[in-house]
């Protein structure tokens, strides 16, 4: 069987025996989403790059902790969240205190959108545009929750503060985002 047709689960048990065209398929399978990733967090393409790539290979090294209790897409991917989010604290001097799936999702779980806003004119491009142009703290919070679809638990635990600290600053940064959302 060639190697491109294999299923995850056979490519996983190989890559755990260190063979490389494993490995080098499990990263072409999922590089475009890690890429995209890494890139919301660290905010620059070559960055995003590294990050991405040393997740891989943080990956690669510890595939054998990996014990399939939840899809491997989404192991790889709290690894390439967690090196991002420590990579841009390391070069960013990023304050944790200081700190869209879609747009319909935006508005139909937080009726966060007003009756100001022109709901159809406005583009997901743009929404993210406006939130990458957030505070880091509030760009990262919205960008856990609604893109990556982190609950407010696990935002907590990645960015390690505090569960009532995580609900205040995603108010807040919901707020921020629907104020800058009116001036559109």
């Amino acid at each position: 069987m060639n190697i491109t047709n294999q299923n995850i689960e056979e490519l996983i048990r190989l890559c755990k025996e260190k063979n490389q065209k494993a490995q080098f398929e499990i990263y072409n399978r999922y590089c475009k989403a890690m890429y995209n990733i890494a890139f919301r967090i660290v905010k620059d393409e070559h960055f995003a790059q590294d990050v991405m790539q040393e997740g891989f290979l943080r990956a690669f090294t510890k595939i054998n902790d990996y014990k399939e209790e939840v899809a491997f897409g989404a192991w790889l991917k709290k690894i390439i969240i967690n090196y991002s989010i420590d990579f841009y604290k390391k070069n960013n001097a990023f304050q944790m205190d200081d700190l869209n799936k879609t747009l319909y999702k935006i508005e139909e779980n937080d009726g966060i959108l007003s009756e100001n806003i022109d709901f159809n004119s406005l583009k997901v491009k743009q929404v993210l545009d406006i939130i990458s142009g957030l505070k880091d703290n509030y760009r990262m919070v919205l960008t856990l929750f609604y893109i990556e679809g982190y609950d407010q638990e696990e935002i907590s635990e990645i960015l390690n503060i505090s569960y009532a600290n995580c609900r205040t600053t995603l108010s807040r940064a919901k707020e921020n985002l629907r104020k800058k959302l009116e001036e559109i």
